[in-house]
């Protein structure tokens, strides 16, 4: 077996202990890609990204599609102060997440650490998994906060 399959399989094991679907449903579809085409289709790492954020955009959207979410709803966030403290933190959970796509890409280490530390806290902790663009542009921000 080689070094990819194995890390795959480990992770797919690591999330299914964790309870994290998510990661063992990624590394599982990854595994099979890997068996099936063991060369590496490069349109994978170019367009998954990319194709996830839009799928999370659609599901965040989808409210307003279907009417649950309508203009009412909308001024009322605006009306609150528990609505502004959740469109503040909705702009800097967006935020984070825009410096997290940045260092995934360019830093695609740091995804180990956070599955390991996510996979850690959901199986130790009763944490619950947020996903790595938040989890990286947290370390984006203590990186250029502490110049680490």
């Amino acid at each position: 077996m080689s070094q990819p399959v194995i890390i795959l399989l480990i992770v797919t094991l690591l999330g299914l202990i964790g309870k994290n679907g998510t990661v063992a449903a990624a590394a599982g579809i990854l595994l099979v890609l890997r068996l099936i085409i063991p060369e590496r289709p490069p349109y994978i790492e170019e367009y998954t990204l990319k194709a996830g954020i839009t799928i999370i955009t659609l599901a965040v959207l989808l409210p307003f599609a279907t009417g649950e979410v309508g203009f009412r709803s909308i001024m009322g966030s605006f009306r609150s102060a528990l609505g502004l403290v959740a469109v503040l933190v909705g702009v800097g959970i967006a935020y984070l997440g825009g410096r997290g796509m940045s260092l995934l890409t360019n830093q695609p280490q740091v995804l180990v650490g956070l599955l390991i530390g996510t996979i850690i806290g959901v199986a130790f902790f009763k944490g619950v998994p947020v996903g790595p663009l938040i989890g990286a542009g947290i370390v984006a921000l203590v990186i250029s906060t502490f110049k680490v």
